[in-house]
């Protein structure tokens, strides 16, 4: 199961992968269920992997920032 795969969620570049999986599982309707699209689906889990750890990172540095900008008003705060 996939995150949600809406295209204003991802970078172009998963996009595109995630309408290649999409045209697979259309045209081969019975197939899909023995596993023709597999390779398509391992490179759109593998983007969006990417992608994930790459918010995971800015959220974390967004976070540092607000503790550090929190720790300066509390030093102020008490110095004041």
């Amino acid at each position: 199961m996939h995150t949600d795969l809406a295209s204003h969620l991802h970078t172009p570049a998963c996009n595109k992968l995630i309408e290649e999986l999409k045209a697979c599982h259309e045209n081969h309707a019975f197939a899909k269920f023995i596993g023709i699209c597999n390779t398509i689906d391992d490179q759109v889990v593998k983007c969006l992997k990417s992608e994930r750890i790459a918010r995971s990172a800015a959220n974390r540095a967004k976070a540092r920032e607000r503790q550090a900008r929190y720790k300066e008003r509390l030093q102020q705060g008490e110095a004041n």
